[in-house]
């Protein structure tokens, strides 16, 4: 049985993405897979975070995307914020249809991160794929 973290929206969160006490916000659940190092989450987005051709629009599938791979952070309770994203939109993004966000780091450098995440549709094909570099931000000295 995998060793799984469940990353839910937490109450006093106000982050757009994650947070539940954002009214506006995505509230979006993850789980942690700690053996395997890899997030995954599955949503049906809803009609709020469409986009005018009735798909999701392409900030909301950043912001997908960069939580996948910021939540990653958790493994080794670092704190660390996105300084690149690029992201590559290969499908548009039903908002009516369960989809699947999967993240993973590939390689670390000093307080660099350097890390990919996915979302794919029912049928596993990949819709839209990022690349992100997080820096760990410095802990003060206790």
């Amino acid at each position: 049985m995998p060793n799984v973290l469940k990353l839910d929206p937490q109450p006093a969160n106000r982050c757009f993405g994650c947070g539940a006490a954002n009214p506006a916000g995505m509230k979006l659940s993850f789980e942690l897979d700690l053996d395997a190092h890899r997030t995954h989450g599955r949503f049906v987005l809803g009609p709020n975070f469409a986009g005018s051709a009735g798909f999701a629009h392409g900030g909301i599938i950043a912001v997908v995307l960069d939580e996948a791979m910021g939540k990653l952070s958790k493994l080794h309770d670092e704190r660390a914020v996105t300084a690149e994203l690029s992201i590559e939109y290969r499908k548009p993004v039903p908002v009516d249809q369960e989809i699947f966000a999967e993240g993973w780091q590939e390689s670390a450098r000093e307080r660099n991160r350097f890390r990919i995440a996915e979302i794919r549709d029912a049928q596993g094909k990949v819709l839209a794929r990022a690349k992100g570099r997080f820096v760990v931000l410095r802990q003060p000295p206790s």
